[in-house]
């Protein structure tokens, strides 16, 4: 970019269009002593990885809302996928260490901590249908990230876990006050779908659906249902949540338009392949006059175009076509004999 040539975007251009932590995760995977050339691919980038580490943050926070942080229950014996976790995390750890220390490499810290979120997220969907998932690992994990984060300036005041879910009032941080409520109704809407499936309400169901694919995203609230665990509960954007709503939709009418396409050649394929057992085997060849010049009593071609004799090869091709035509069309006579 050039100012000369007038190809250059300012800081408060881009941040009418993206956020503030989203152009520093862009500054922070690149090199800060290479040229970063500024385009909508790498922004989408910092998006992406935005999300990836917000969606775990939401992840983690739910499962400590939802298990025991005191006592007895809150204790579970280190399996050898906890093991292994905890593994992964003290290398993560090492090579952010060694990144840093490396001419502040903050793209290898990003993709480091990057992996880790994979690894973590695999480690929860292997043992969450279980119940098996270590609370205090999952807690040890998300806290490192976010101190790292904290470190590169991607979390604007101090969090145990993630990135701010909002505004604060009286210091108090916007998931602290509405998460109780939110609990609340995500509890009762659970009761009421269970005994709506029991008794097959379902438009009391729909219902149920309306309020978390409708009304909820409009306040920046996301559930997600789950089988065998509470209704999960994420604070996000409400923006991104209008998005994600509009793209699923997207996806949908998409996916709906292909099905009526296929319907309709498959109808069309129907069509010609009935038409096609109408017409009687004299007649196929009679309409390809750029191919032939005369046919036989039977409507079987006899010569090419040019008024010489059609290969042998070629009549031999011919015969099959005429006969696989006499089947179908005999076929077609008997289903018309039989309806009549």
């Amino acid at each position: 970019m050039s100012k000369s040539l007038k190809n250059f975007i300012t800081i408060q251009e881009v941040l009418k269009k993206y956020t503030a932590r989203q152009l520093r995760i862009t500054f922070l995977l690149h090199s800060w002593k290479d040229t970063l050339d500024y385009n909508e691919n790498t922004m989408d980038l910092a998006k992406a990885y935005e999300k990836t580490a917000n969606e775990f943050f939401l992840t983690v926070k739910h499962f400590l809302r939802s298990t025991p942080a005191t006592g007895v229950a809150a204790f579970s014996k280190w399996s050898a996928s906890e093991i292994e976790m905890n593994k992964k995390l003290e290398t993560c750890k090492s090579n952010v260490h060694t990144a840093f220390c490396d001419n502040i490499d903050t793209r290898t810290v990003l993709e480091t901590i990057r992996e880790l979120i994979t690894s973590s997220n695999v480690y929860i969907e292997a043992n969450r249908s279980t119940g098996s998932i270590n609370r205090q690992l999952l807690r040890n994990i998300a806290c490192y990230i976010t101190e790292i984060f904290n470190v590169l300036g991607l979390i604007a005041r101090e969090e145990s876990v993630g990135f701010p879910s909002g505004g604060s009032a009286n210091g108090v941080d916007l998931e602290t006050l509405v998460l109780p409520y939110l609990n609340s109704l995500a509890d009762f809407r659970d009761n009421v779908r269970k005994s709506a499936r029991g008794i097959k309400a379902t438009e009391i169901l729909a219902e149920c659906d309306r309020l978390r694919d409708d009304v909820l995203p409009n306040l920046g609230v996301r559930l997600e249902d789950k089988e065998n665990e509470a209704t999960v509960i994420k604070l996000v954007d409400r923006d991104q949540l209008m998005k994600e709503r509009e793209e699923k939709k997207a996806a949908e009418e998409k996916k709906r338009l292909e099905k009526e396409a296929k319907k309709k050649e498959a109808e069309a394929k129907a069509a010609a392949l009935e038409a096609q057992k109408r017409i009687p085997p004299s007649e196929m060849f009679l309409s390809e006059t750029d191919k032939y010049s005369k046919f036989d009593d039977k409507g079987f071609p006899v010569l090419t175009k040019d008024g010489e004799e059609i290969p042998k090869a070629q009549v031999k091709k011919l015969q099959k076509l005429y006969q696989a035509q006499e089947k179908k069309y005999n076929d077609f006579l008997k289903s018309q004999n039989r309806e009549s």
